[in-house]
Protein backbone atom coordinates (compact mmCIF):
# COMPACT_ATOMS: atom_id res chain seq x y z
CA UNK A 1 0.00 0.00 0.00
CA UNK A 2 2.84 2.36 0.86
CA UNK A 3 4.60 1.65 -2.43
CA UNK A 4 1.40 2.44 -4.30
CA UNK A 5 1.23 5.90 -2.69
CA UNK A 6 4.86 6.63 -3.54
CA UNK A 7 4.11 5.72 -7.17
CA UNK A 8 1.22 8.19 -7.21
CA UNK A 9 3.36 10.93 -5.70
CA UNK A 10 6.01 10.35 -8.38
CA UNK A 11 3.34 10.55 -11.07
CA UNK A 12 2.21 13.94 -9.80
CA UNK A 13 5.76 15.28 -9.93
CA UNK A 14 6.25 14.00 -13.48
CA UNK A 15 2.92 15.46 -14.62
CA UNK A 16 3.78 18.80 -13.01
CA UNK A 17 7.10 18.86 -14.89
CA UNK A 18 5.35 18.11 -18.17
CA UNK A 19 2.73 20.78 -17.61
CA UNK A 20 5.33 23.39 -16.68
CA UNK A 21 7.19 22.58 -19.91
CA UNK A 22 3.95 22.96 -21.85
CA UNK A 23 3.28 26.28 -20.11
CA UNK A 24 6.76 27.51 -21.04
CA UNK A 25 6.19 26.44 -24.66
CA UNK A 26 2.81 28.17 -24.92
CA UNK A 27 4.02 31.41 -23.37
CA UNK A 28 7.00 31.58 -25.71
CA UNK A 29 6.75 34.66 -27.95
CA UNK A 30 6.65 32.97 -31.35
CA UNK A 31 3.74 30.67 -30.44
CA UNK A 32 1.64 33.60 -29.25
CA UNK A 33 2.58 35.58 -32.39
CA UNK A 34 1.55 32.65 -34.57
CA UNK A 35 -1.81 32.36 -32.82
CA UNK A 36 -2.45 36.10 -33.23
CA UNK A 37 -1.48 35.85 -36.91
CA UNK A 38 -3.90 33.00 -37.52
CA UNK A 39 -6.79 34.84 -35.85
CA UNK A 40 -6.08 38.07 -37.75
CA UNK A 41 -5.69 36.10 -41.00
CA UNK A 42 -9.06 34.43 -40.52
CA UNK A 43 -10.72 37.78 -39.79
CA UNK A 44 -9.03 39.34 -42.84
CA UNK A 45 -10.23 36.43 -45.00
CA UNK A 46 -13.80 37.03 -43.82
CA UNK A 47 -13.57 40.75 -44.64
CA UNK A 48 -12.16 40.08 -48.11
CA UNK A 49 -14.78 37.40 -48.76
CA UNK A 50 -17.50 39.87 -47.84
CA UNK A 51 -15.93 42.53 -50.07
CA UNK A 52 -15.83 40.18 -53.03
CA UNK A 53 -19.34 38.75 -52.62
CA UNK A 54 -21.03 42.06 -51.72
CA UNK A 55 -19.16 44.67 -53.75
CA UNK A 56 -17.03 43.21 -56.54
CA UNK A 57 -19.13 40.27 -57.75
CA UNK A 58 -22.39 42.23 -58.30
CA UNK A 59 -20.45 44.55 -60.62
CA UNK A 60 -19.44 41.69 -62.94
CA UNK A 61 -22.16 40.83 -65.45
CA UNK A 62 -22.98 37.18 -66.02
CA UNK A 63 -25.64 35.35 -68.02
CA UNK A 64 -28.92 35.36 -66.13
CA UNK A 65 -28.07 38.05 -63.55
CA UNK A 66 -24.94 38.75 -61.61
CA UNK A 67 -21.89 36.60 -61.01
CA UNK A 68 -22.80 35.53 -57.48
CA UNK A 69 -25.95 33.71 -58.65
CA UNK A 70 -24.51 32.24 -61.86
CA UNK A 71 -24.98 28.49 -62.07
CA UNK A 72 -25.13 25.81 -64.73
CA UNK A 73 -27.51 22.87 -64.54
CA UNK A 74 -25.76 19.52 -65.00
CA UNK A 75 -27.95 17.48 -67.37
CA UNK A 76 -27.51 13.96 -66.01
CA UNK A 77 -27.81 14.85 -62.28
CA UNK A 78 -30.15 17.84 -62.60
CA UNK A 79 -28.14 19.65 -59.91
CA UNK A 80 -26.69 23.13 -60.31
CA UNK A 81 -22.95 23.75 -60.59
CA UNK A 82 -22.28 27.03 -58.78
CA UNK A 83 -19.78 28.68 -61.07
CA UNK A 84 -20.33 32.11 -59.54
CA UNK A 85 -19.39 30.89 -56.06
CA UNK A 86 -16.23 29.31 -57.46
CA UNK A 87 -15.25 32.54 -59.22
CA UNK A 88 -15.91 34.41 -55.95
CA UNK A 89 -13.49 32.06 -54.18
CA UNK A 90 -10.84 32.61 -56.87
CA UNK A 91 -11.18 36.41 -56.63
CA UNK A 92 -10.98 36.22 -52.83
CA UNK A 93 -7.84 34.08 -53.00
CA UNK A 94 -6.16 36.42 -55.48
CA UNK A 95 -6.87 39.48 -53.31
CA UNK A 96 -5.56 37.80 -50.15
CA UNK A 97 -2.48 36.50 -51.99
CA UNK A 98 -1.72 39.98 -53.39
CA UNK A 99 -2.10 41.61 -49.96
CA UNK A 100 0.12 39.02 -48.29
CA UNK A 101 2.75 39.35 -51.03
CA UNK A 102 2.86 43.15 -51.17
CA UNK A 103 2.41 43.87 -47.47
CA UNK A 104 4.27 40.93 -45.87
CA UNK A 105 6.63 39.11 -48.24
CA UNK A 106 8.18 42.07 -50.08
CA UNK A 107 8.81 44.21 -46.96
CA UNK A 108 10.32 41.26 -45.07
CA UNK A 109 12.58 40.41 -48.02
CA UNK A 110 13.76 44.03 -48.25
CA UNK A 111 14.38 44.14 -44.52
CA UNK A 112 16.34 40.89 -44.60
CA UNK A 113 18.41 42.11 -47.57
CA UNK A 114 19.20 45.37 -45.78
CA UNK A 115 20.39 43.75 -42.56
CA UNK A 116 21.94 40.61 -44.03
CA UNK A 117 25.70 40.66 -43.53
CA UNK A 118 27.71 40.95 -46.71
CA UNK A 119 29.21 37.68 -47.80
CA UNK A 120 32.98 37.81 -48.04
CA UNK A 121 34.33 35.75 -50.86
CA UNK A 122 36.76 33.17 -49.53
CA UNK A 123 40.17 33.16 -51.16
CA UNK A 124 40.80 30.17 -53.40
CA UNK A 125 42.41 27.16 -51.77
CA UNK A 126 44.02 25.92 -55.00
CA UNK A 127 45.81 27.32 -58.03
CA UNK A 128 46.76 25.96 -61.41
CA UNK A 129 50.24 24.77 -62.21
CA UNK A 130 51.60 27.00 -65.02
CA UNK A 131 53.29 24.01 -66.66
CA UNK A 132 50.75 21.19 -66.68
CA UNK A 133 47.62 23.20 -65.70
CA UNK A 134 46.73 20.77 -62.89
CA UNK A 135 45.06 22.07 -59.76
CA UNK A 136 47.46 22.16 -56.80
CA UNK A 137 47.11 23.51 -53.23
CA UNK A 138 47.81 27.22 -52.91
CA UNK A 139 50.83 26.82 -50.58
CA UNK A 140 52.49 24.04 -52.65
CA UNK A 141 56.07 24.68 -53.81
CA UNK A 142 56.11 21.84 -56.35
CA UNK A 143 53.39 20.47 -58.60
CA UNK A 144 52.30 17.01 -57.50
CA UNK A 145 51.66 15.97 -61.10
CA UNK A 146 54.64 17.26 -63.10
CA UNK A 147 57.03 18.01 -60.16
CA UNK A 148 57.83 21.44 -61.55
CA UNK A 149 58.85 24.10 -59.01
CA UNK A 150 56.01 26.56 -58.44
CA UNK A 151 56.38 30.29 -57.77
CA UNK A 152 55.20 31.62 -54.41
CA UNK A 153 51.43 32.29 -54.17
CA UNK A 154 50.42 35.59 -55.73
CA UNK A 155 53.19 35.56 -58.35
CA UNK A 156 52.62 34.25 -61.79
CA UNK A 157 55.40 32.35 -63.46
CA UNK A 158 55.89 32.01 -67.15
CA UNK A 159 56.48 28.45 -68.26
CA UNK A 160 60.06 27.83 -69.28
CA UNK A 161 60.22 27.29 -73.01
CA UNK A 162 61.67 23.96 -74.12
CA UNK A 163 65.43 23.98 -74.83
CA UNK A 164 66.45 24.25 -78.46
CA UNK A 165 68.65 21.60 -79.87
Amino acid sequence: MASWRSDLEGFGKRAGGTLSGFKTFILRGNVVDLAVGIVIGAAFGTVVNSLVSSVITPLIPAPGGNLSTWQILIPYTHKPMLIGAFINAIITFLIIAAVVYYFVVLPVNRLMARFKPKEVEAPPATRDCPYCLSSVPLQATRCAYCTSPLPPPGQTAQPIPPARQ
